[in-house]
């Protein structure tokens, strides 16, 4: 397998599908995971979080979603049982609705490229977002976003929270990553209060920075009070990359050697995808 492949869960299976619709599907939750030669990076999380948003979803948009139907657990087993065990694979599991129908798809994907390194620029218009809480809603309006920002010369979109009396906004995520900054030897995030996705990659950041004893400050932040600050871009695609330009922003730094410990000590979590050939493994 080295192209990309989308199979749809019907009947207790998995099976290939054309990637041409012809009528419009509406994504209600999404997940997505990096694979590399069969090692993952804490794929329990992303499993309850893929979960966690189909049934809330499911509930709150009072859509015809029968939760129990779908056989959730059945399609993540046959989904990790899927994944080639060799090569670098970004596969995506999706909950959609077309023609008020639900329906699961895997997309297995091989892995785009990776990289250290990215620019940003802070996205300026209305919140494009109508799920900020959760992956998958909101794809397709933060893929814009990004292209926007390539348009600009930057690789990334941070989009700014305005609510609360922040009159010029506060730093809330990227369009498709989330973000983080050290002061001093603190490693700062967002706020829990503002509104973007629980980021797996960036869950576990928090995990290693707790059990090394570095502080973890939760901030509300404009982007110019990172001004000569490291900042970090999360995401399950690329790990932690640093980011060396804000388009019209802050100027950013770097304390060298700080970036690629992290990195090793986050790859180094990788864990081999469970044996397919074993029962309930996955």
């Amino acid at each position: 397998m080295s192209a990309a492949t989308t199979y749809r869960w019907q009947g207790g299976l998995l099976e290939a599908r054309d990637d041409c619709d012809i009528a419009p599907a509406v994504i209600l939750a999404a997940d997505s995971w990096l694979v590399t030669e069969g090692a993952v990076l804490a794929i329990g999380l992303h499993r309850a979080r893929f979960v966690d948003a189909v049934s809330e979803l499911a509930e709150r948009q009072g859509r015809s979603v029968e939760v129990d139907a779908l056989d959730l657990d059945s399609f993540w087993d046959a989904t990790i049982s899927s994944i080639p065990r060799s090569g670098d694979w970004f596969p995506r599991v999706e909950l959609r609705v077309q023609h008020d129908a639900a329906e699961l798809l895997l997309r297995m994907r091989p892995s785009p490229a990776r990289a250290r390194s990215l620019r940003l620029a802070t996205y300026r218009g209305r919140d494009p977002r109508t799920e900020p809480w959760i992956k998958g809603p909101d794809l397709e309006a933060m893929t814009r976003l990004r292209t926007e920002a390539q348009q600009h010369g930057a690789d990334e979109a941070v989009l700014l929270d305005t609510g609360g009396g922040h009159h010029t906004g506060v730093v809330a995520e990227g369009s498709t990553t989330c973000l983080a900054w050290w002061v001093g030897d603190a490693l700062c995030v967002p706020s829990i209060e503002l509104p973007r996705i629980d980021s797996v990659t960036l869950r576990t950041v928090l995990a290693l920075a707790t059990a090394t004893g570095v502080d973890v400050l939760h901030e509300k932040v404009a982007p110019e009070a990172l001004h000569g600050h490291e900042v970090w871009a999360l995401n399950a695609l690329h790990g932690i990359r640093i980011v060396t330009e804000w388009v019209d922003g802050p100027t950013m730094a770097e304390l060298p050697g700080r970036l690629d410990a992290w990195r090793a000590r986050l790859d180094a979590l990788r864990k081999p995808l469970p044996d397919p050939s074993t029962p309930g493994a996955a």
